[in-house]
């Protein structure tokens, strides 16, 4: 498995999601792209519906951590599906929403393997609103960095934009550069850790254990070897320590909706027969 060094700097941040990311605009005015951001910027275009009004410029952002079950900011909509090239790990600290300087909780990150796939959810964002929150969140207080990849939704519909295509997303990952980084560990030290841990956000073990409850729920069949091991661990440890389960929840979040075509069933019809127009026939004796 390959992941960050110490001194390698993920990926710079194409320009039309920089530009969005600080002050709202694609930067599709500006003449000066490069092939590669050109090409870029018509297949974000093409995602968009061909939005052209500032107000109107929207991006997908890929969440595979708390941003599953608790995104926090407007979106108009949520598709299920994966990324390739990285794997989920519990190696960032956070001490700002599940932990504490004393002790930092253990928070989601992705790991650069070329074999990996992980699963999550992207949701559609339109203008800077959200992506000042984002920022803050992730990269002010969380020390996350900001990659773009290719997102593969999990159903392929006319009801995606992208009709089962693969689209660019911006991703928030935390490399070994930042302050928080922990790092890898032997994963019953690493769920002894989440247990311990509670942040102003709530307790670490319910950011890990309703990130298991997405994958289980909204991707079921699919395995997550490292988070699936942690949630073992972590649910033996709180029964070890007798802490009851509910102590550490805190209140259920807001129901997402997502993959909403897939609740689109519609039975077999003959509405559109009615539109095909008359014609003659003629007979033939044979």
């Amino acid at each position: 498995m390959a992941h960050f060094s110490g001194q390698r700097q993920p990926a710079e941040v194409p320009a039309h999601f920089k530009n969005l990311f600080t002050n709202g605009q694609l930067g599709a005015a500006e003449e000066n792209h490069n092939g590669d951001n050109s090409e870029q910027e018509n297949r974000l275009n093409n995602a968009n519906n061909n939005n052209n009004g500032p107000s109107d410029l929207s991006c997908w952002v890929f969440g595979y951590g708390s941003l599953c079950w608790h995104p926090g900011f407007a979106y108009t909509k949520c598709i299920t599906g994966y990324i390739r090239g990285y794997v989920r790990r519990f190696w960032q600290g956070n001490v700002t929403h599940r932990g504490s300087e004393e002790k930092p909780g253990r928070v989601a990150t992705l790991v650069e393997d070329k074999e990996g796939i992980t699963w999550g959810c992207a949701y559609r964002i339109t203008g800077s609103t959200a992506l000042e929150y984002l920022k803050q969140r992730e990269c002010t207080l969380g020390g996350y960095a900001t990659i773009d990849t290719k997102f593969f939704p999990r159903v392929a519909s006319q009801d995606t934009p992208f009709s089962g295509e693969a689209v660019e997303v911006l991703v928030y990952i935390a490399t070994p550069e930042n302050i928080h980084w922990l790092g890898d560990g032997p994963v019953a030290e690493i769920a002894k850790q989440i247990v311990d841990c509670r942040g102003p956000s709530g307790h670490n073990a319910e950011y890990l254990l309703r990130l298991a409850m997405f994958m289980h729920e909204e991707i079921p069949g699919v395995r997550d070897d490292h988070l699936f091991e942690l949630e073992r661990l972590v649910l033996e440890e709180l029964y070890r320590r007798d802490i009851p389960l509910s102590s550490v929840m805190g209140r259920n979040p807001d129901r997402i909706r997502r993959d909403s075509h897939e609740d689109i069933r519609r039975p077999p019809s003959f509405e559109f027969t009615s539109r095909v127009p008359d014609t003659k026939l003629r007979c033939l004796n044979i």
